[in-house]
C-alpha cells in the first residue's frame, strides 16, 4: 500500500503573512526594475514624445534613432574597445598582485604578515591627496598613457582583507603538506591556494571590473589630450554636444537631425550601452559573487 502523504496544516495567520510577503517582494522587485526598464523605453522611444511625460512601459513612438545618432560617431569602437582592454587588464593585474600580497599575509611562518597588513589597512584611511597624485602620476610619466588606468590599483588593501579571511578559512595542512613535497610559496599559492579562492576572486572581479568600466574622472585627469578616452568619455562628450546641439538649432541639417532627439533620449540610450555589457556578464558571476562575499565576511 502506497504511504499516505501527510498534509501540513497551515494555520490563518501564515497563510496571511505568505500573502503579504509575496505582494512586498513583488512591489520591491518592481521599484528596483521600472528605473531600468524605463531608461530602456525611453532609448526606444522618440525623443519628442518623451518630453510629454506620463508613465509608459512600452515605447509609445518606437525608434531607433537615439542609438543611430550614438553609434554614428566614429570614435565609439575605439572608445569601447579601450574600455574593454581597460576593465580586462586592470580586473587580472589586481586579482593577480592582490591575491598573493592576501596569500603572503596568511603565512603563518613569515614574522612580518601583520605589520604588513597593518601598513596596507592604514591606506585606507589617508592618503597623499589629488593634487599630490595627479603630480606624482605627471612626474614618473604616468599621464596619457594607458598604464594610469591599471597600474595606480595593482593592490587594494579592502580586497586583500577579502581574499585573506577566505585564505584563512582553508585547511592548514594543505599548504603544509605542499611544502613537505617541496613546492616553493609561488607553486603553492597557484596550484592549491588559487583554484580553491574561485568565489572570492570572482565576486572582486566581479567589483574591479564594474568599477573599471565605469571609471571616468580619472581619465578627465590623467588624460587630456584625449589619446586613450574610453566609452564612458566618449558618451559623456556626446550629452555635451546634443544639449549644445538642442539649444543651437540655427543649422536646417542639425535640426532635421535633432528635432526628434532630446538629450533625455539621448542619455537614456547611453545609459543603456555603458550598463548592457554589465547586465549580461553578472548572471555568469552571480553564484560566485555571492558565495565569495558571504564567506569572506563570516570568516573575517
Amino acid at each position: 500500500m502506497a504511504a499516505k502523504k501527510t498534509k501540513i496544516k497551515t494555520s490563518a495567520g501564515s497563510r496571511v503573512f505568505d500573502v503579504f510577503n509575496v505582494i512586498f517582494m513583488l512591489a520591491f522587485a518592481f521599484v528596483m526594475i521600472y528605473p531600468f526598464w524605463n531608461q530602456l523605453v525611453i532609448s526606444l522611444n522618440e525623443g519628442s514624445d518623451t518630453v510629454k511625460g506620463g508613465l509608459s512601459f512600452w515605447p509609445r513612438i518606437f525608434t531607433l534613432s537615439n542609438y543611430s545618432y550614438i553609434f554614428q560617431r566614429s570614435n565609439i569602437a575605439r572608445g569601447a574597445l579601450i574600455s574593454v582592454l581597460r576593465a580586462g587588464v586592470g580586473t587580472a593585474s589586481c586579482i593577480l598582485c592582490t591575491g598573493l600580497l592576501a596569500y603572503v599575509t596568511t603565512i603563518q611562518h613569515f614574522a612580518g604578515r601583520r605589520f604588513m597588513r597593518l601598513v596596507f589597512v592604514i591606506t585606507m584611511y589617508f592618503s597623499g591627496g589629488l593634487i599630490p597624485t595627479y603630480l606624482l602620476f605627471t612626474q614618473i610619466g604616468l599621464t596619457e598613457t594607458f598604464t594610469v588606468y591599471w597600474l595606480p590599483s595593482l593592490f587594494s588593501a579592502y580586497y586583500m582583507i577579502l581574499m585573506a579571511s577566505f585564505m584563512n578559512g582553508l585547511p592548514d595542512s594543505l599548504a603544509e603538506s605542499a611544502r613537505l613535497d617541496g613546492a616553493s610559496e609561488l607553486k603553492i599559492y597557484f596550484r592549491v591556494i588559487f583554484p580553491l579562492c574561485k568565489p572570492v576572486i570572482a565576486a572582486i572581479a566581479v567589483m574591479l571590473a564594474v568599477t573599471h568600466w565605469n571609471s571616468w574622472f580619472d581619465i578627465m585627469l590623467y588624460n587630456s589630450s584625449g589619446k586613450w578616452d574610453t566609452l564612458q568619455v566618449y558618451l559623456r562628450k556626446i550629452l555635451l554636444e546634443s544639449e549644445q546641439a538642442a539649444k543651437l538649432l540655427s543649422d536646417q541639417r542639425q535640426y532635421e537631425a535633432m528635432k526628434n532627439l532630446t538629450t533625455t533620449s539621448i542619455r537614456a540610450a547611453a545609459t543603456m550601452i555603458v550598463t548592457i555589457p554589465i547586465v549580461c556578464v553578472y548572471p555568469f558571476f552571480q553564484k560566485y559573487f555571492v558565495g565569495g562575499m558571504t564567506i569572506g565576511a563570516v570568516k573575517g
